[in-house]
């Protein structure tokens, strides 16, 4: 059983059965119950037409559900609706669902994580994190955005900034290892620049294609990850830098600029720079000022915060630092970082230890560790 094929499928046919009436949270239910019952037969009798056979049986699904929970009539208007037997169109309905998702009637906040649940794959402690929130506030958050939808005809799309928060964070968690949905944010957001004339989409396919084309490079060959500055930049994609450059720069002579603009032009002046030594910190950290600007995101000025310790020195770095909330994820990370640079291995090696502690998932973890034993090793000798 190929789970990455049903996983690839279920956008698609989430759309088809909202295309026909469902609302999202019956049609939701439908298509798991329909992937459940995959599960079940396809070892013995895999289908010829596997969309078509998840079509089908899904809308069997809502019907069955529908029959239990509503009026004859419109339960009789419902199975007229029957998709035909037969092969279903190859039609990627993967944009359009996540712009139905992003409904009128839910606020941008609850849209996203309702599209990162339902169409993105990523669970609710994912979500959670991306969010910096606790798990449970997150279900709370998806469950209340299910009941607004829940009975709702999903015709009236939503805009296109809650579409690119989606994608964006969507990328993120592919881009982690946590979930390989990297390659296909990047393929749907190529879609919607085709689509849509915005300097933000422009932005966000520039920012995606210039961190992906570091992917190579960010492990060892024994999974371990390495940070950008020990990276082998002959491992970089260059065709993607370059596109990802030649894109961002259309998008930036329009002057209106945003977040993910910005973004993609501190990705950018590292993708530029030929080696560590000779990144151009000081601009860095003049776009840092403006995503700033854009955002007042305290994640922001924590990574503000590294790149001023590299433009002015460590001290200037940690006094940016300090005015932020210890609690913020890697928080205890870049304060490790800054004071082994200013010469406090002992305070360093500390707070590597508790970063480690923190840290969202295992090979982030193993990474701190090991900084944290390489400087203790230094001190015991």
């Amino acid at each position: 059983m190929n789970e990455a094929l049903l996983r690839s499928l279920t956008p698609g046919v989430l759309a088809v059965l909202v295309r026909r009436g469902a609302d999202f949270a019956a049609a939701e239910d439908a298509v798991q119950d329909a992937l459940v019952e995959a599960l079940r037969v396809w070892t013995a009798d895999p289908p010829r037409d596997p969309k078509g056979w998840l079509v089908t049986v899904a809308w069997h699904k809502f019907l069955d559900a529908t029959r239990a929970d509503t009026a004859r009539r419109r339960r009789e208007d419902r199975v007229e609706e029957e998709p035909v037997p037969g092969p279903a169109p190859a039609v990627d309905d993967t944009l359009q669902l996540y712009f139905l998702c992003a409904h009128p009637s839910l606020t941008p906040a609850s849209a996203v994580a309702l599209t990162l649940r339902a169409v993105g794959g990523l669970t609710t402690r994912q979500i959670a994190q991306a969010y910096l929130v606790p798990e449970a506030t997150m279900a709370q958050r998806i469950s209340r955005a299910k009941r607004t939808v829940s009975g709702v005809r999903l015709d009236r799309p939503g805009d296109v900034a809650t579409v690119l928060r989606v994608l964006y964070l969507v990328f993120n968690e592919g881009y982690s290892g946590d979930v390989d949905l990297a390659a296909e944010a990047i393929r749907l957001t190529r879609q919607l620049a085709a689509r849509i004339d915005h300097p933000e989409v422009a932005g966000l396919l520039a920012l995606m294609l210039l961190h992906h084309a570091r992917r190579a490079a960010r492990t060892a060959p024994d999974g371990s990850l390495v940070p950008l500055a020990e990276q082998d930049r002959g491992r970089w994609d260059t065709a993607s830098i370059a596109e990802g450059v030649r894109i961002l720069q259309a998008a930036l002579a329009r002057d209106r600029l945003g977040e993910f603009q910005a973004q993609a032009a501190i990705a950018a002046l590292h993708a530029d720079a030929p080696t560590a030594e000779e990144t151009d910190w000081p601009q860095i950290v003049e776009w840092y000022d403006e995503l700033a600007r854009l955002t007042d995101s305290p994640v922001v000025r924590l990574n503000r915060a590294v790149a001023v310790g590299e433009a002015d020195g460590p001290r200037a770095g940690l006094a940016a630092l300090a005015v932020l909330d210890a609690s913020l994820p890697r928080h205890a990370a870049v304060a490790a970082y800054l004071h082994e640079r200013d010469g406090d291995p002992a305070t360093a090696a500390r707070l590597y230890t508790e970063a480690a502690r923190k840290a969202p998932d295992l090979a982030e973890r193993d990474h701190l560790t090991r900084q944290a034993a390489r400087l203790n090793a230094r001190r015991d000798h």
